[in-house]
């Protein structure tokens, strides 16, 4: 059964209080979200689910919560990071239903994207489980 989403807007003023927000000069934060367009059709890539030109349905999502902490403890480790916090999702899901929050803090733009972009990227392609169903 999935989790009730977070408040964004609780998690920014959790990140404002924080001991690091004097030295945020930026916060960045990505939603992904269930879509209805199966991943083989928008990645080109194979992936043994749904395939393209089908449509999603529901999603099972799971996670590895040790490899999910290494790619926090990692992104934290980044040159200008002070702050991380990530949610995710897990279990049946459906059409726009959140999959996960991430909100990534630091000194300035460049490396608050890079941040973001590798976080994501990790947990996406190292920490997730993701099986998709028409």
């Amino acid at each position: 059964m999935a989790k009730e989403s977070p408040s964004l807007d609780a998690w920014m003023r959790e990140a404002k209080a924080d001991p690091t927000a004097a030295q945020c000069g930026m916060y960045l934060a990505h939603n992904g979200v269930v879509r209805v367009t199966p991943k083989a059709e928008v990645r080109g890539v194979e992936t043994g689910g749904v395939q393209p030109g089908e449509r999603v349905t529901t999603l099972t999502f799971g996670y590895e919560q040790d490899k999910v902490d290494a790619a926090i403890a990692a992104a934290r480790a980044m040159p200008g990071i002070f702050y991380v916090r990530v949610w995710l999702n897990e279990g049946e899901l459906s059409v726009g239903d959140d999959i996960m929050y991430v909100l990534v803090g630091g000194d300035i733009r460049p490396h608050v994207i890079e941040a973001l972009q590798t976080l994501v990227g990790t947990l996406k392609n190292e920490c997730v489980t993701e099986v998709e169903h028409a």
